[in-house]
């Protein structure tokens, strides 16, 4: 089984944000991150689980393990299924946040068989510790890109002719 442990971030919330993971494969590991100058954290820890899930070419079995409820629970609850069922809709009517990247994790995850595990931020997990580094370093990098999803999702409604 393949191993995944990310981590999401931001400076200020919206603000600077970063992503790490960490893959393990028969022992072997790979690092990538990446960051955007204007996000939130909830967008930066799907970032890094897509990012992961997208590098793995292979149908395979994988556990994913985050210190994000917000994404373990979206895939452990179910909560990703109810939404594409009621039109991307939440239980209370109200549209899902980020439905650009849960539609992008969607196809991620889609041709491995997934464990979802939730494990404790900042508790001494010695791989979510290094994938937290791997997000201030991607962040204090400097080559923050464009979360254009994050800024559509600031965008005022135009119902009304100017």
């Amino acid at each position: 089984m393949i191993e995944v442990f990310t981590d999401g971030a931001c400076r200020g919330n919206p603000g600077p944000g970063g992503w790490g993971a960490l893959i393990r494969v028969d022992g072997e590991e790979s690092c990538l991150s990446g960051s955007a100058a204007a996000t939130t954290n909830n967008r930066m820890e799907l970032m890094a689980a897509i990012s992961a899930l997208e590098l793995l070419s292979e149908p395979c079995e994988a556990m994913l393990h985050s210190d994000s409820k917000y994404v373990v629970d979206a895939l452990n609850k179910n909560w990703l299924t109810n939404w594409k069922k009621k039109g991307w809709k939440k239980s209370d009517k109200k549209p899902v946040l980020n439905k650009d990247l849960w539609q992008r994790l969607d196809a991620a995850q889609a041709k491995h068989k997934m464990v979802w595990k939730w494990v404790k931020g900042h508790a001494g997990n010695e791989l979510n510790e290094r994938c937290d580094e791997l997000v201030h370093e991607a962040i204090d990098a400097g080559n923050l890109v464009t979360d254009q999803g994050y800024l559509d999702s600031q965008a005022p409604a135009s119902d009304t002719l100017l």
